[in-house]
């Protein structure tokens, strides 16, 4: 994985913790599980959560008692991971012993199938995996059978293992990542929230607009944006368990996949090599040399958390984005429609640090082009029209991605969107992308970040109408490389 750009930087620039873990060694070192069992288990599962608990010591992972994973009040430590084999009663669910909603990873671990098979339609995999998350109050589902066992992730991952017992592999691999950054919305502390400062009456949000709703069209008869799962359809245990799913999503009404967004044009300075005084810029280490870089300001229209993206209303459902660098730190905020009306509900997308991730990364990389090859397009593009991102949750064929696009990410470890290591990955493998264009010496026109068991960011110069030309009609499963699918 590339090196470069610091973790402290990676810190100051997106609020990235100092300790995130982003290789499996170091998640493997972060993990604190307990197996937190139902009053009666199955042998399958009693079985299963013992090959669990051998594959995960042999990684030189602690599994915890459930004295050890809990404080003096009962409840359990924050950042444990709670494996919860079995079925609940309503007054033993994990859920009711955690400090906070966003500090344990819940994972449920059921003998049973999964509710879904591989031919299932993105719609019906969103609305079986949230009803289950919702009923059991859970973060990731495992089911297990005599013939293998399958993963299912808040974002609509499954992955299936054609195995009873999960091997050391599978679980280093696959299932650790997993567990080890929480699925969460963006936090209101977080960002600057202004209401009603996002004027969508000029010229430039319109041109804008017009774009993302010939993007919208054109995915309108593609089943994976079509996903929409309201939490009024869900089933709930009770009125409780019902306000504190409201509460984890941050009021949110529903969940969908994906997001377009396009970055609003930033001009951007070279790269220096060897300047006279280094406060206040970016380091970045690029074909063994030292770039270093001023930060600009970002800023970028996106959709709205929830929303239907087939069928867009730019005033209600498109929102500002931004990073500003203040005192060496960078600070987001959002940015509401003007006129928006009191009932209607703006949030950002949950992968608002991914985006924005990927919007000071094409500055950073514009800025390297200047210095390394003036005459490079990127550059200039950038500054005049900004760039597109589209993000879904499929897989496009290898041979339709676009010309000076360059792909990374495939071999990073399966996280959940939504974490600080999306993020991450997305800031690191643009670089690297970068460095092989600069390699091959080719045109670099934008990048195609990977994501395992999750989905796919095609980022830079096209607009999102022309990337969703390039894009559909909906990919054929059997051309997808192999290194997209597991199981």
């Amino acid at each position: 994985m590339s090196n470069s750009i610091s973790s402290d930087s990676l810190h100051k620039l997106l609020g990235i913790p100092l300790d995130t873990p982003l290789t499996i060694d170091e998640m493997c070192c972060r993990i604190k599980p307990v197996i937190y069992p139902a009053p009666l288990l199955s042998v399958r599962l009693e079985q299963f959560c013992h090959a669990l608990v051998t594959a995960m010591q042999s990684l030189g992972i602690t599994v915890l008692s459930e004295e050890q994973a809990s404080g003096d009040d009962g409840r359990f430590l924050p950042g444990t991971v709670i494996l919860a084999p079995g079925y609940f009663p309503d007054s033993l669910l994990a859920i009711n012993r955690v400090t906070t909603l966003y500090n344990n990873i819940i994972v449920g671990i059921y003998d049973e199938p999964a509710p879904l098979t591989p031919e299932s339609l993105p719609q019906e995999r969103l609305d079986a995996i949230v009803g289950r998350l919702a009923r059991d109050m859970v973060h990731i589902l495992i089911f297990v059978t005599d013939r293998s066992w399958t993963i299912c992730t808040m974002n609509g991952g499954v992955v299936t293992f054609h195995s009873p017992y999960p091997s050391r592999e599978d679980i280093r691999d696959t299932l650790v990542p997993k567990l080890t950054a929480q699925v969460v919305p963006p936090k209101a502390e977080e960002l600057d929230i202004e209401h009603g400062e996002l004027n969508t009456g000029t010229e430039e949000f319109e041109a804008v607009a017009e774009d993302f709703l010939h993007c919208s069209a054109l995915w309108s008869s593609n089943a994976s944006l079509l996903t929409h799962t309201s939490t009024e359809g869900l089933e709930y245990r009770s009125a409780f368990y019902k306000r504190i799913v409201a509460r984890y999503l941050d009021q949110r009404s529903g969940m969908s996949y994906g997001f377009f967004a396009r970055q609003l044009p930033v001009a951007v300075q070279p790269a220096l090599i060897n300047p006279s005084e280094e406060a206040g810029l970016l380091r970045i280490r690029l074909q063994e040399k030292s770039f270093f870089i001023s930060v600009p300001k970002i800023s970028v229209i996106t959709t709205r958390s929830g929303c239907k993206k087939h069928h867009l209303d730019p005033k209600k459902d498109l929102v500002e984005i931004g990073l500003i660098q203040r005192q060496g730190k960078g600070r987001a905020y959002l940015k509401t429609p003007a006129g928006l009306s009191p009932d209607a509900v703006a949030k950002p997308s949950f992968d608002t640090l991914t985006i924005l991730a990927h919007a000071l990364g094409n500055a950073l990389t514009a800025s390297i082009l200047m210095r390394l090859k003036p005459e490079s397009r990127f550059p200039g593009h950038l500054a005049r029209r900004g760039a597109s991102i589209t993000h879904w949750h499929d897989y496009p064929d290898i041979e339709q991605l676009p010309k000076g696009y360059f792909l990374h990410g495939e071999h990073n470890p399966p996280v959940a969107c939504s974490t600080p290591q999306s993020a991450a990955y997305s800031l690191l493998g643009k670089i690297a992308a970068l460095e092989e264009a600069l390699e091959q010496g080719t045109e670099y026109r934008g990048d195609v970040h990977v994501e395992p068991n999750h989905g796919t960011n095609i980022v830079g110069m096209l607009s999102l109408a022309e990337t969703a030309r390039l894009m559909n009609p909906a990919m054929n499963p059997a051309l997808t490389p192999h290194f997209l699918v597991e199981g």
